[in-house]
């Protein structure tokens, strides 16, 4: 994702990703539903961010498309994630 580098360290996210960390508690969301506590560390796009949707908002800055997750979730979800898109990020169906 190499489209996304320069907004993973703008003002705008990092400021949204500190206030959406803050709003869930700072849990991985998927482990605490699981009854398990685990630190959060990566906020996960649940639309995956791509150089179309990057530039908006609603989803690239949108609490309901964010997800806090631990590495091992965060890990598991992009290896799913994978296993569902074709060559080109496109999810198949």
């Amino acid at each position: 994702m190499r489209f996304a580098q320069r907004f993973y360290k703008s003002k705008a996210w990092l400021k949204c990703r500190r206030l959406y960390i803050a709003k869930v508690g700072g849990l991985c969301e998927r482990c605490l539903a699981r009854g398990l506590i685990v630190p959060g560390v990566d906020v996960h796009h649940k639309i995956r961010l791509t150089e179309e949707n990057l530039k908006d908002p609603s989803i690239a800055l949108n609490f309901d498309n964010l997800e806090l997750l631990c590495r091992q979730c965060h890990m598991d979800e992009h290896a799913h994630a994978q296993m569902r898109t074709d060559k080109d990020g496109h999810v198949e169906i």
